[in-house]
């Protein structure tokens, strides 16, 4: 999820702890927990730093270690260790427990976006992208804000934020059966489909969808129990060729491939040097691929530039390349 609503459910989380008997006897602790809770709904992200050293390493690692097992068992204690240096005192069992559970759904609830977390590691590194909530959702969103305004004007802190859980407890069922319907529609028109690939959008009906057979690759849209055709690509599987095999080397591409499991490439010759172009397909936008990796290759087949990303115009592109380094 978004950074924001990571925010709220933080709040929502230290709301909840006021119904923990304990808590509601002790002000300083529901206060304690409050921030615990706040900072444990954005631990996991901790990692964004990595997007000051560079877009491969922001890639390849973002939810990934963060959001493993160890360090949803670290991080709890990691920020209930801080709290009582400065705040001495507090009930260190309880401080813990919703620091814990803030932490533990802030993992839980990024496994529902189309990105993903690593939250099986080190058991399974295998991705979990269920691709049933949009990174940023209006209705989870705006249902906090809501229950924070109820809670400001009287309404029982945790016994509001409970009753909000409950209602978000059914939209989420709601979202998977809707993404089922869209993967039903799909293996009707496509029995033959090897994957179906399927991102939620900003709009509630509307879903991202890629369509890989033994010999295409479909993208569409799906909408209102109909699905919509917007480009289809012949499915080439990389190819062991030398132009191929120096791009891969590459930490941008290699990120990208870490990263994307629907995507098409090709070779572009630019006269005095190569580019290896690898689209995602998940992301289509106005008619446009924006996360891309591309590789400048000379021919004597040395890299000599390359970016992976978020590109909207061909114009940042080449800036990207002029300045980026092997």
């Amino acid at each position: 999820m978004d950074t924001g609503t990571h925010v709220v459910m933080g709040i929502a989380v230290g709301s909840i702890a006021t119904l923990d008997p304990v808590v509601a006897n002790d002000p300083l602790l529901a206060q304690t927990i409050m921030l615990g809770a706040l900072i444990g709904s954005q631990a996991p992200d901790f990692d964004t730093v990595l997007k000051l050293r560079n877009n491969a390493k922001y890639i390849r690692n973002h939810r990934g270690i963060t959001h493993s097992i160890p360090a949803v068992v670290l991080w709890p204690i990691l920020i209930t260790a801080a709290l009582a240096f400065f705040i001495p005192g507090v009930n260190l069992l309880h401080l813990w427990a919703w620091t814990f559970s803030a932490v533990i759904l802030h993992v839980f609830v990024d496994i529902f976006n189309a990105y993903g977390t690593q939250a099986l590691y080190p058991f399974k590194k295998k991705w979990i992208a269920l691709g049933v909530i949009y990174i940023f959702d209006p209705f989870i969103f705006i249902g906090h804000i809501v229950a924070i305004i109820f809670w400001q004007i009287g309404f029982h802190q945790g016994f509001t934020f409970l009753t909000l859980y409950f209602v978000l407890i059914f939209y989420y069922v709601w979202r998977f059966y809707a993404r089922n319907k869209v993967y039903k529609l799909a293996m009707q028109e496509h029995p033959d489909a090897t994957h179906v690939f399927i991102s939620p959008s900003f709009k509630w009906r509307r879903w991202h969808v890629v369509i890989r057979t033994k010999d295409m690759m479909y993208v569409a849209q799906a909408e209102k129990d109909q699905i919509k055709y917007h480009e289809s690509y012949p499915f080439e599987p990389i190819p062991n060729i030398p132009i191929i095999n120096a791009a891969k080397k590459d930490e941008n591409l290699s990120a990208f491939l870490s990263f994307s499991p629907s995507y098409r490439w090709e070779i572009v010759d630019e006269g005095d040097h190569q580019e290896v172009r690898f689209i995602d397909l998940r992301y289509r936008s106005k008619g446009h691929y924006p996360f891309v990796a591309i590789v400048k290759i000379d021919n004597n087949h040395n890299i000599l530039s390359s970016y992976t990303g978020w590109i909207y115009n061909q114009d940042t592109l080449k800036k990207k390349l002029e300045f980026a380094t092997e």
